[in-house]
């Protein structure tokens, strides 16, 4: 598969790809070349005082209300599936310091479990954790995360240790940004990669697939967050991701034509005209 990412001048983001040519069974290592470059170019700066002060003033302000809602879910949790309540996913907060991520479990325990949820996971996901899963309410223990500092509201998916030790040209750059609750590349590519990974029937096949079709895809994407970060940019990121959840609609590029897609980036996104001919990407 080939994806390329680019930020036109009229504020649009263009991603050429072509998804469904590679069975993710056979898929081998991704050739990253394509990008490195772009990831060591000047000009990426650090998170701002002001993103982190956003961060703590909007955390403070949801756990007021939020607060009995994790509550509510901990006892029900505790009830239908018993402990562990929380599931601790150990992530890396800069390309050098790991950290532990926070979830309400929504998986049946199993020993050495780790990587992407494929479909060979799926048996694991109990119906309370689908629910969890769905309206995101398994990632509100993350709000700890945030008052913590390893967090931010968003930013780029918090990575594994070995992906980041695959690629560190690439992490440098992207967790100059605190890992995020939602992102961009989690705004516009998350939906793609559940249908992607839900048909890996196996753990090599899930790892292989995310490894060559949907890390460098999200990478490519969160440095174009990067490079154009404020917090006008975070404030609309937050605002369709609460409108996906409420929805239960992704935010999917519209085809102009074969292996083209054309999606909105920014604070105020202009209506994208669809084409007579163009189906959903």
């Amino acid at each position: 598969m080939l994806v390329h990412v680019t930020l036109e001048a009229d504020g649009i983001v263009t991603i050429h790809h072509d998804w469904d040519k590679a069975d993710a069974a056979k898929l081998t290592a991704p050739k990253m070349a394509w990008f490195i470059g772009e990831a060591k170019a000047p000009g990426v700066n650090p998170m701002p005082l002001s993103k982190r002060a956003f961060d703590i003033c909007f955390a403070l302000f949801l756990l007021i209300p939020l607060s009995f809602v994790m509550l509510a879910v901990a006892l029900v949790l505790l009830i239908l599936q018993g402990r562990p309540i929380f599931y601790a996913a150990h992530r890396m907060k800069t390309p050098d310091t790991p950290f532990t991520q926070w979830k309400f479990r929504t998986m049946l325990c199993k020993e050495g479990d780790f990587g992407a949820t494929g479909a060979h996971k799926a048996w694991r996901i109990t119906p309370m954790g689908r629910f969890l899963r769905r309206s995101r309410i398994d990632e509100l223990p993350q709000l700890f995360n945030i008052l913590i500092g390893d967090m931010s509201f968003v930013g780029p998916r918090p990575p594994l240790r070995e992906y980041v030790e695959r690629f560190p040209a690439v992490y440098a750059q992207v967790l100059h940004s605190r890992p995020g609750v939602t992102g961009l590349a989690t705004l516009i590519y998350h939906r793609h990669e559940d249908r992607i990974l839900a048909r890996c029937k196996s753990a090599r096949a899930t790892e292989a697939a995310y490894y060559r079709r949907c890390l460098p895809a999200k990478l490519k994407i969160d440095l174009i967050y990067q490079r154009h970060r404020t917090l006008r940019l975070d404030l609309w990121i937050l605002w369709r991701t609460l409108a996906i959840v409420i929805a239960r609609k992704d935010e999917r590029p519209r085809r102009r034509r074969r292996g083209k897609s054309y999606l909105p980036i920014g604070p105020s996104p202009r209506p994208v005209k669809s084409p007579s001919n163009g189906s959903k990407g």
